[in-house]
């Protein structure tokens, strides 16, 4: 009896490396520091261009309704860079008037800030603690220190804005070309679909982060607003501004928030009118930046707690404030470029969102695929003999 057997299907071959994986590695570390140095050294110009990149992509999906409404393109484009011209100049005049505001304000609180050290003094010598000790130790902290604590961080968010010009510009080129964008990227999608995926997906989780963010800010913002008004805080309007902008930054962004209204408060009414500002923001920030809205954050950019923080920290080390505030859309950006535009990448994206497949049982390995061939075939008991 002849039997035939056909050859198992081979394995596709696995990727050759030309270089060691620990040496690859090695050299895209030290590629990355080149990059970040380079990013760092020219941080005053790429700065206004992510923000006018990021804002370009946020208002892109209103050019192509206007269009889709009927309204030639370049009406529809003329209406789009408008809008966001308004945008940057109201908060660039916004920021710019309160902070003149406040200079002006401050200088009435000496006195104040001088009773308050006293009463502090005469509390603490109550308690034992002799008041010249005290007094030595609150020397060093003056109502200039005060004042400069609450003018820089009004100054650090407004020097988003400092080179307002080149961000104009920026925006109106970049409005001008983004009017042909959609069939640019048609063109790329023939050729590299997965770069024009890749780029999509950065932009659905830019505009989605940017709407949410938005949204949420403009009711922190109302909402811290009218309580400051209620307790009698000055330049209610600034803080709730401060609110709104500082919605953008993951994490820390309330508690930047609430330092400068919280120390005014210090200066206005004493200890019991600032608890009261810092229990109010709390309430206020943790129902809603803590509760409500990551849930919705988390559904539009799908990062995980950690990379958030993270990409906080190095793009505001980076950038400046400017990073801070854009810390989501650049990780966002910088995902597609690295990740996501490589399909042998892409699978590192589980390992720094939060949608990631858990594993059905405790063994982090994963099951092998069954091989080809004839793995389960019985052993042969014995020979046997045909005749």
């Amino acid at each position: 009896m002849t039997t035939s057997t056909e050859p198992a299907a081979a394995a596709p071959p696995a990727p050759r490396w030309p270089l060691p994986r620990g040496l690859i590695v090695l050299l895209a570390l030290a590629a990355m520091v080149v990059v970040i140095a380079g990013l760092r050294a020219f941080a005053e110009i790429l700065g206004p261009v992510f923000l006018a990149l990021m804002l370009t992509v946020a208002v892109h999906p209103l050019t192509n309704r206007l269009h889709r409404a009927g309204a030639p393109r370049w009406a529809a484009v003329t209406v789009s860079l408008l809008s966001v011209f308004v945008i940057v100049l109201g908060l660039a005049a916004s920021l710019a008037l309160s902070i003149a505001q406040l200079a002006t304000l401050l200088p009435s609180y000496q006195d104040r800030f001088a009773g308050l050290v006293q009463d502090l003094v005469a509390w603490l010598g109550g308690l034992g603690v002799g008041a010249d000790q005290v007094r030595t130790a609150l020397g060093r902290v003056d109502f200039s220190a005060v004042a400069g604590m609450l003018a820089e961080a009004l100054l650090g968010l407004a020097g988003a804005f400092s080179n307002l010009v080149f961000i104009l510009a920026v925006l109106l080129f970049m409005g001008l070309d983004a009017a042909s964008f959609p069939a640019r990227m048609r063109a790329v999608g023939w050729a590299r679909p997965d770069v024009a995926a890749a780029f999509s997906s950065f932009a659905r989780g830019t505009r989605s982060y940017l709407v949410v963010s938005t949204v949420f800010g403009l009711i922190v913002a109302v909402f811290d607003g009218i309580a400051l008004w209620w307790m009698g805080i000055p330049l209610a309007v600034l803080w709730g501004l401060l609110a709104f902008i500082t919605n953008y930054i993951p994490n820390i962004g309330f508690v930047i928030g609430l330092v400068p209204p919280a120390l005014l408060a210090l200066l206005e009414g004493g200890p019991r009118l600032m608890l009261l500002v810092i229990v109010v923001y709390i309430v206020i920030n943790f129902v809603i930046q803590s509760v409500i809205q990551p849930k919705f954050v988390g559904d539009a950019v799908d990062m995980s707690l950690t990379l958030t923080f993270l990409s906080l920290v190095i793009w505001a080390w980076i950038i400046g404030p400017l990073g801070a505030l854009l810390a989501i859309p650049l990780t966002l950006l910088t995902k597609a470029l690295l990740l996501d535009i490589d399909p042998h990448t892409r699978w590192m994206t589980s390992l720094v969102t939060m949608g990631a497949p858990e594993a059905p049982d405790d063994d982090p390995r994963p099951t092998p695929p069954p091989r080809r061939g004839f793995p389960y075939a019985k052993p042969v008991e014995g020979n046997r003999s045909t005749g």
